[in-house]
């Protein structure tokens, strides 16, 4: 250090002349700054690298386990079922059919139902949409709802929905259609159940095929 005559302090070497004054700071200390804002990037990097891990991590423990030796067990099982012969099903008949007590997989959409067991990664006890199994899932489609508020354990007869959720429940009825086989009706109280032919079912099920 030095007096430079007017009273300041200067340090060798700055470009002002004084101390703290408003030229550019020490090599050492931008330096300094330069590894705390690279630390400070990096970790924020490492933070959210390890948020993604975990996301996949949840991720995997929900739904990957069902490519495991249980969910690939159900899967072939579903698969070895024959093909279902035409039937009416009541409310509680239907519920029979939920991918738990029944590996055979059903649900209703629009009065009709549909066997869906090989959707079972999706209908299935461990699926996404699996509170639709065995289930009138109409209103939930219709709805967009994915949990119990949409179920109803009466038979449900969809008068309070409106035209926008209906024409949802037909495009969800024909999408069933072309992709799962159509077993029957579901019936409303007191409704009897219709008695199928061998022929009728083996001539709706060519039509579907």
């Amino acid at each position: 250090m030095a007096d430079d005559g007017d009273g300041k302090l200067r340090t060798e070497g700055s470009s002002d002349g004084g101390l703290g004054g408003a030229g550019e700071p020490p090599a050492g200390a931008a330096a300094a700054a330069a590894a705390v804002v690279g630390g400070g990037e990096m970790l924020l990097n490492v933070g959210l690298l390890a948020l993604a891990l975990l996301a996949a991590y949840r991720l995997y423990l929900r739904w990957g386990t069902r490519s495991g030796p249980g969910g690939a067990a159900r899967q072939s099982q579903a698969a070895a079922l024959p093909r279902m012969k035409r039937r009416d099903f009541s409310l509680e008949q239907l519920r029979e059919f939920d991918g738990a007590r029944n590996p055979r997989i059903l649900l209703a959409v629009n009065g009709k139902v549909f066997d869906v067991t090989k959707g079972s990664k999706f209908y299935g006890p461990e699926g996404p949409y699996g509170i639709f199994a065995g289930r009138d899932a109409s209103r939930g489609l219709a709805t967009f709802c994915l949990d119990k508020d949409a179920l109803r354990d009466e038979y449900d007869d969809l008068s309070d929905l409106n035209a926008v959720q209906m024409e949802s429940v037909r495009e969800w009825e024909m999408q069933f259609k072309e992709k799962y086989d159509y077993v029957g009706r579901l019936l409303k109280p007191g409704e009897e159940p219709s008695e199928y032919t061998d022929e009728e079912d083996t001539k709706d099920h060519t039509k579907q095929e």
